[in-house]
């Protein structure tokens, strides 16, 4: 092989390593909202971290309803999903925004 057609192969290697080291990096901790609970209720992650609510139940919607925050995310369908990254260190009570009986925690460290 001539060293242009190795240098050219060595930079389309690299080029797809990094989606893979990107992809292997990054953390999604999964809650499942089933039978009018989130489980598990209180999840503890490290800053950075992405946490995805999955609405498991057959007929009813949810929301994920962050009250101190403002912070709510669209209703959810049967099998739908809601994502959010934590960044900083802290505690994020939360509820289902049409059941607010319904309560779970983030607990985010450094």
């Amino acid at each position: 092989m001539t060293d242009r057609r190795s240098f050219a192969l060595v930079l389309s290697l690299a080029a797809l390593a990094r989606p893979i080291t990107a992809a292997a990096d990054a953390t999604i901790v999964d809650v499942e909202i089933k039978g009018n609970l989130f489980v598990p209720e209180t999840v503890t992650v490290r800053a950075g971290t992405t946490v995805r609510w999955t609405n498991k139940e057959r007929r009813t919607t949810h929301s994920v309803l962050f009250p101190a925050e403002r912070l709510e995310s669209e209703r959810m369908l049967p099998d739908e999903q809601w994502s959010r990254r934590f960044d900083a260190p802290g505690r994020h009570p939360y509820t289902c925004g049409p059941h607010p009986e319904m309560k779970g925690l983030v607990v985010v460290t450094a």
